[in-house]
């Protein structure tokens, strides 16, 4: 029996996957109560651990009012069950939100003064962190090595968002939203998907996604029906299997994946340069976006209006081919995915297409009403320059998206 997001229940319809939830000392302590909510009404079996200067922000009876659980901070609380190993030995999954500078310095010195870093050092499940501090500290040399030390151990170590902080100060810092802290740390809690966890660490990944949008003025442009849902999966799934994820992402209102770094788009043009700009330094590049072929070869300062004539003729002008040019200029041992959107012949078309542009691998979907874009669900034939062959039934894109990085990690090289 499944919950509607996927998080397995037990079989007797009891408490579902063991989580630990810990908090860190920061004001974003508040944020990790959204988190706790949404852990528990899906089913999950929740404990909350706090450090002593996370209580300074959020007191004990809020979290256990939550959890509906007693909660402690240090080790001395109801020894006699041996909390300090027991937490960690029986969890399915530890998330730690908001992780400051402080405790991941003491995580990545394995440091074991308070109850949350004991069950860090007994923790055998996914650790996941999302740090929230001041820019200065998430910069520091000191938090850059902490950082790689926990990640190089398996540790997943989001990336914090970008945005305001305490006070009047902003940059990257902010604690990412609840909401996509849950939609990514959930993932590592699927069975099926726990072989394959952290096959992506230490991999760099640059992911594309949503439409394209050509201004014919300033009210009107030549588009198409991405979502950029495909894309966001792939973003999410990635961040899940342990790689650091950048995503270029064209006129998407879907919430940021928790940890991706993001670059905004609009046109063709600013995605071309986005890529090239990103490329050089992943050894992933997957261009999931639907970009426009065309552009107007001219724009309208002003509101194009009807004139009771003929409506005006527009000329078009084709576009940059960023997934060929990603492909000439590839660094040794990157591997390169291509998205072909196809309405006729979708395999033939896309057997073609993955000759001509140059990719490892290319992931042909059929497009129309109800079928790829503005919906949930997604098929598609992923095709392989060495004569792979993988057909993907409909389902959820985060299915298809687990499907595509099963078939570049196949592919990957050593660490760059």
């Amino acid at each position: 029996m499944h919950d509607p997001i996927g998080s397995p229940r037990s079989p007797s319809g009891g408490p579902g996957p063991s989580v630990v939830l810990g908090v860190g000392g920061g004001i974003a302590a508040y944020k990790a109560c959204e988190l706790l909510r949404l852990f528990t009404e899906s089913g999950h079996d929740v404990t909350v651990v706090p450090t002593a200067a996370a209580l300074k922000f959020v007191g004990a009876p809020t979290w256990a009012a939550l959890s509906g659980k007693p909660v402690h901070a240090d080790v001395w609380g109801e020894a006699h069950d041996v909390p300090h190993v027991q937490l960690g030995r029986s969890a399915d999954l530890v998330v730690v939100a908001p992780a400051t500078a402080d405790l991941l310095a003491r995580a990545a010195h394995g440091l074991a003064d308070d109850l949350l870093t004991n069950v860090l050092l007994t923790a055998r499940c996914p650790v996941v962190f999302a740090p929230a501090m001041h820019t200065e500290m998430w910069q520091h040399p000191a938090t850059v090595a902490n950082v790689a030390t926990l990640r190089a151990r398996g540790a997943i170590v989001f990336d914090p968002a970008d945005g305001r902080l305490t006070g009047a100060d902003s940059g990257p810092g902010r604690l990412p939203e609840p909401a996509e802290i849950f939609a990514s740390a959930r993932r590592l809690l699927i069975p099926a998907r726990r072989q394959h966890l952290l096959d992506l660490a230490g991999r760099r990944v640059v992911v594309s996604a949503g439409g394209t949008r050509e201004p014919l003025d300033p009210v009107r442009f030549l588009g198409n029906r991405s979502s950029g849902r495909q894309g966001y999966a792939l973003a999410v799934t990635a961040l899940a299997r342990g790689a650091s994820v950048t995503l270029v992402a064209a006129n998407v209102t879907l919430p940021d994946p928790a940890g991706a770094k993001i670059v905004r788009v609009g046109t063709a043009e600013e995605m071309h340069a986005a890529m090239i700009e990103a490329a050089p330094s992943a050894d992933v590049v997957v261009m999931a976006a639907a970009v426009a072929d065309f552009r107007p070869a001219s724009t309208s300062a002003s509101k194009i209006k009807k004139s009771g004539g003929a409506p005006p003729a527009i000329a078009l002008i084709e576009n940059p081919d960023i997934l060929a040019a990603l492909g000439l200029s590839r660094p040794a041992g990157q591997v390169i995915v291509g998205f072909a959107a196809e309405t006729d012949d979708p395999l033939g078309n896309g057997r073609a297409k993955l000759e001509r542009k140059g990719a490892d691998l290319l992931v042909v979907n059929e497009v129309g009403p109800g079928k790829g874009f503005e919906v949930a669900d997604n098929a598609a034939t992923i095709l392989g320059r060495d004569g792979l062959r993988t057909d993907v039934a409909s389902g959820p894109k985060e299915v298809l998206a687990d499907a595509v990085w099963d078939a570049v990690a196949a592919r990957l090289g050593p660490i760059r």
